[in-house]
């Protein structure tokens, strides 16, 4: 099969057309680079710089899919810059679902997130849960999700929308690099990389057992699996939503411990204040997705997401440190 990743420089989208690649499919990538790298394109995929507004340039008849993962996806820009999320996630959206209108592409998988949620009413959350987002980032992702449905039931598209929750790990020579970053698991390890003087833990009094919020982490390579069955798991017209996680969690004590243990590095921590709307426990039920795609994450231990996320945090610092 031949198909089109859109965000494939980014983190999740290079690791997704990776995984394409390794079973023999045809990937081109476009992507603007504006958050993503180059680099981050695995070899053997054809890459095209430009935006996903721009997919109609590319798209043809030939392609048998979609993959899109083109969004900015930092909640504190999206509600400084609120414009700038609905000018790419949604225009950016609405363009391409008009692109593969046009070229007869009839199959996508979109990267949706667990902030289409919000505050959960209670956990672990299912598709079913109220969707109530607190960002313009996740209420992007739910206007592009409401977008899908009506593309499905309207024109036929066959579509997926994956909720992911805490993504983490690496996939061999991809892993995560965001600027600014923003995620607890790399962060802690900027900390033991000397690159931070400590981690801040925001909160040790919720009804954790041990006060400090609970994430559900799922190996990036787990996601990636997850996206290459859901391209054969849905049918025409039909829009299917599931929630990716592990089903369970890890507070952000664990990490940081984990973290010290993988790394043999003190971590030094500084308590802050609580951060509004930071929920106490944030899990998933993937229920959905282990019926519908027979999705089973296979690499759920902490310590093994650590070190994955670790090798690469390691060698991409020795690669900018050979730059500099």
């Amino acid at each position: 099969m031949k198909y089109l990743v859109t965000g494939g420089a980014g983190y999740v989208g290079g690791v997704v057309a990776a995984h394409l690649l390794e079973v023999g499919h045809e990937v081109v990538v476009l992507d603007d680079l504006s958050t993503g790298f180059r680099e981050a394109v695995p070899d053997g995929a054809a890459f095209v710089e430009g935006r996903v507004q721009d997919a109609a340039r590319f798209l043809d008849p030939s392609f048998d899919g979609v993959l899109h993962f083109a969004a900015f996806s930092q909640v504190g820009e999206s509600v400084a810059r609120p414009e700038k999320y609905w000018d790419n996630n949604v225009g950016g959206s609405m363009a391409l679902l008009a692109a593969m209108r046009a070229a007869g592409v009839r199959r996508l998988v979109f990267s949706s997130t667990a902030a289409t949620y919000g505050e959960p009413v209670s956990t672990p959350l299912t598709e079913t849960a109220p969707t109530a987002p607190t960002s313009p980032y996740g209420a992007s992702k739910l206007a592009v999700d409401h977008m899908i449905a009506g593309e499905a039931a309207a024109h036929g598209l066959a579509a997926a929308s994956l909720r992911y929750f805490n993504v983490a790990g690496a996939h061999g020579p991809q892993g995560e690099r965001h600027d600014p970053e923003s995620h607890l698991i790399p962060l802690v390890l900027q900390v033991a990389l000397g690159e931070r003087e400590s981690i801040s833990v925001y909160g040790d009094d919720y009804p954790t057992p041990d006060g400090t919020c609970v994430r559900d982490y799922i190996h990036v390579a787990d996601l990636a699996e997850a996206h290459l069955l859901a391209l054969d798991a849905v049918t025409p017209g039909e829009h299917l939503v599931c929630n990716l996680g592990n089903g369970s969690g890890f507070s952000v004590r664990e990490v940081v411990e984990t973290v010290r243990k993988v790394t043999g590095h003190p971590v030094p921590e500084v308590l802050a204040a609580r951060r509004p709307g930071d929920p106490a426990v944030l899990v998933a039920s993937a229920a959905t997705a282990w019926e519908r795609l027979g999705w089973r994450p296979t690499r759920t231990d902490l310590a093994g997401i650590v070190a994955d996320a670790w090798e690469f945090a390691r060698g991409h610092a020795r690669e900018r440190e050979a730059a500099r």
